[in-house]
């Protein structure tokens, strides 16, 4: 379905695809934050988030900083266990339910949060910076409508869920 004479409304090859375009804007932009984040402060792109959602909102469960993160699980269970031994990230479990466990930052996690969290915001501000204020607006309205798009066509999915304990794929693509 055509939607205008753009490369984005009319996409001729994978350069053109807006996930492919958004993948690749998220992988060169983001690129200084992972440098910051794993050269300056010893963690990963995965710690950075969840540190970032948990100095928003401490005393979260595992299974809801996973949901919020959009992370399965298992990585988030890998990315908490090494915050914690790295003491920027404290486990404490429920009275009555010695299963579940709350999250909350160390003193040390706020405050490498802290330092992080403007270098971040100058890189944000530098990429945006050769938009005009209006645009940016245009744009944050945008990406919500997709993200909404998004979140509806998720729910709506008839496609088989990816097997990723065998590669990724149930099936051999059928071709032609």
């Amino acid at each position: 379905m055509p939607l205008g004479s753009s490369r984005l409304g009319r996409p001729a090859a994978l350069d053109d695809v807006l996930l492919f375009r958004l993948s690749r804007l998220l992988a060169i932009g983001g690129g200084p934050v992972i440098r910051l984040c794993e050269g300056r402060y010893g963690i990963t792109r995965r710690e950075w988030l969840l540190l970032a959602l948990l100095a928003r909102e401490e005393n979260l469960l595992s299974s809801e900083l996973a949901r919020r993160a959009q992370l399965d699980r298992a990585r988030t269970s890998k990315a908490i266990t090494s915050l914690v031994a790295k003491k920027l990230l404290r486990r404490q479990t429920r009275p009555g339910d010695r299963r579940q466990a709350s999250l909350a930052l160390t003193a040390e996690g706020r405050d490498l949060f802290e330092a992080l969290f403007p270098q971040v915001l100058h890189i944000h501000h530098e990429l945006l910076g050769v938009l005009e204020v209006g645009e940016i607006a245009l744009l944050d309205d945008m990406l919500e409508r997709l993200q909404a798009r998004a979140d509806a066509l998720a729910t709506q999915s008839q496609l088989p869920k990816a097997d990723r304990r065998r590669g990724g794929a149930r099936v051999r693509p059928v071709l032609g």
